[in-house]
């Protein structure tokens, strides 16, 4: 490994842990030649899933694309940056179980639904929006009607004076 300062390949591991996820082991290093310490990373490899677009195109996987369309359904929602990080390396985890090659993007969608559903409706609502293209009012309420429903269900069984 060529140490990040000086450029040479002359070190030794001080330390190796597993990642907190189990999938890459940390590896601090001590450079031989300068002295510095610099940490690496290392993860087994695999073959890249790629998505099939709703198009037929296929594009590598990018977790960032996941992780920015949750940035965006939850702006200016009291929703942590950590509970984000959790759903997208869930997600992340689950594709990686089920499929080798290919994964469909409507599948993606679909997960990245039902995590924001549990999360917050507002940002659900608002990903809902974009990801199923809402053409007019009647669609956008048509999402909306199962959360009204069930949150009426709730005013009614409310047992508050």
């Amino acid at each position: 490994m060529r140490c990040p300062y000086c450029k040479q390949d002359n070190d030794r591991v001080i330390d190796s842990r597993s990642s907190a996820d189990g999938y890459s082991i940390r590896r601090r290093r001590e450079c031989l030649d300068c002295g510095r310490r610099f940490t690496t990373y290392e993860r087994m490899e695999e073959t890249p899933l790629r998505v099939v677009k709703k198009d037929g195109s296929r594009v590598p996987f990018d977790r960032n694309k996941i992780l920015q369309g949750m940035l965006k359904a939850c702006e200016k929602r009291p929703v942590a940056m950590e509970e984000l990080e959790e759903i997208t390396a869930r997600i992340e985890r689950q594709l990686a179980e089920v499929f080798d090659r290919e994964v469909g993007s409507k599948y993606i969608g679909q997960l990245l639904m039902d995590e924001l559903r549990k999360l917050d409706q507002v940002a659900y609502v608002r990903f809902a929006s974009v990801y199923r293209e809402f053409k007019d009012v009647a669609q956008f309420f048509e999402e909306l009607k199962p959360m009204l429903e069930k949150g009426s269900h709730g005013a009614a069984a409310d047992p508050r004076p």
